[in-house]
């Protein structure tokens, strides 16, 4: 089974991962994944309803993931199986990094999906005292409004930076602050926290 990241947004499939879906014999993936690469698909391709059912899948099948499958994606969820392989796509991470000049070794990479609050929080907290940057993937019970208390609790006086949409026709990069945190549209998001720490 080949798992193939589509990357975050339009155009971000890599040469490796089209000719992998090119080559397919079958294909499984959400709507929005299999609508990224469609130009690139010459078999069936069916739509994931049950992602806990992935292991029945054929061994023979390209499953795609939106985005990186080893950021928050489904290459984690398969690990330990055998006959993987994980062909990566450009991620949200990348391209928000490359929209605001971020170094991407200064990050701390933090997920609340299937997380909790306070540990995402502690998390953040934990981070930013370091002297890292966060880069997190939010979810409706933890996203910029949440991030904003941690700051005012714990004195970080760093920007917020929300991106929604990456690579899309409405993509989003707003900075704001603590007390002034960018407003989410709604849509794809991703956010970094704490940027400007890695300036010399």
């Amino acid at each position: 089974m080949k798992i193939v990241g589509v990357g975050a947004g339009p155009g971000m499939l890599t040469e490796v991962g089209a000719k992998a879906i090119e080559d397919a014999n079958v294909i499984y993936g959400s709507g929005r994944a299999i609508e990224l690469v469609r130009p690139h698909i010459r078999c069936d391709a069916h739509e994931i309803k049950d992602y806990s059912a992935l292991h029945l899948l054929p061994a023979d099948a390209v499953v795609l993931s939106t985005g990186d499958p080893m950021l928050s994606g489904l290459g984690g969820k398969l690990r330990g199986h055998e006959g993987i392989e994980v062909i990566p796509g450009i991620s949200s991470m990348q391209v928000a990094c490359a929209r605001l000049g971020v170094r991407m070794e200064m990050l701390e990479v933090i997920t609340v999906h299937g997380r909790s609050a306070g540990d995402a929080a502690a998390r953040i907290g934990q981070a930013l005292g370091a002297g890292r940057t966060v880069f997190m993937l939010p979810d409706k019970a933890f996203g910029v409004n949440e991030i904003a208390d941690v700051l005012r609790v714990t004195g970080c006086d760093v920007p917020i930076a929300l991106c929604e949409n990456l690579g899309y026709g409405d993509e989003r990069v707003v900075v704001g602050t603590a007390e002034e945190p960018p407003v989410e549209k709604g849509g794809m998001a991703c956010v970094i926290v704490g940027w400007e720490l890695e300036k010399e």
